[in-house]
């Protein structure tokens, strides 16, 4: 499999290529670095809506279980199964969306770093990173990658719990 500088610069094109050479070529890989940044951000936008919409679902879904339960003990025990499957499904798929998230904005930031290697600076793939310990330290900077992961699993645990806190 190619590196990632391989697979990202195109050979046949060089600075002689633009008519007025080098700094034609510059402006070019700007322009495309700023692509590149915009895209990354309106994936992270995405992203953040997603979050929001599944959080919203399972807070609402929460409350309704709140409101209604004294009737849910009174559900048929396959009702509250069915239930219990199709929510832990609905959290299983938002687990899967965030992972695919985070799995492209990485990728997206890999070929931010390989474009900034043809500019005056390293700002956002190295510099931003080290300045916040590269998510080493916690207490320094916590990645949302690491926290959102974990709300869809809450959410399913909540809901096993509740179920069994039901039917039994």
């Amino acid at each position: 499999m190619p590196s990632l500088p391989d697979s990202l610069w195109n050979s046949s094109v060089k600075p002689s290529t633009y008519a007025s050479g080098n700094e034609q070529y510059q402006a070019a890989v700007l322009e495309q670095y700023k692509l590149c940044v915009e895209m990354a951000d309106r994936v992270s936008s995405r992203r953040s809506l997603t979050n929001t919409f599944f959080l919203s679902l399972n807070s609402l879904i929460a409350a309704g279980a709140a409101g209604l339960s004294d009737n849910v003990g009174r559900a048929p025990v396959w009702m509250l199964v069915g239930a219990l499957v199709v929510l832990i499904t609905q959290c299983a798929a938002w687990f899967v969306i965030i992972r695919s998230y985070r799995q492209l904005n990485a990728a997206k930031f890999a070929v931010i770093g390989a474009l900034e290697e043809r500019l005056p600076a390293f700002a956002y793939s190295r510099a931003e990173w080290q300045a916040l310990g590269e998510g080493r330290d916690w207490r320094q900077y916590l990645p949302l990658t690491h926290v959102e992961q974990w709300v869809p699993l809450i959410f399913s645990l909540t809901y096993a719990l509740g179920f069994l806190a039901v039917a039994l």
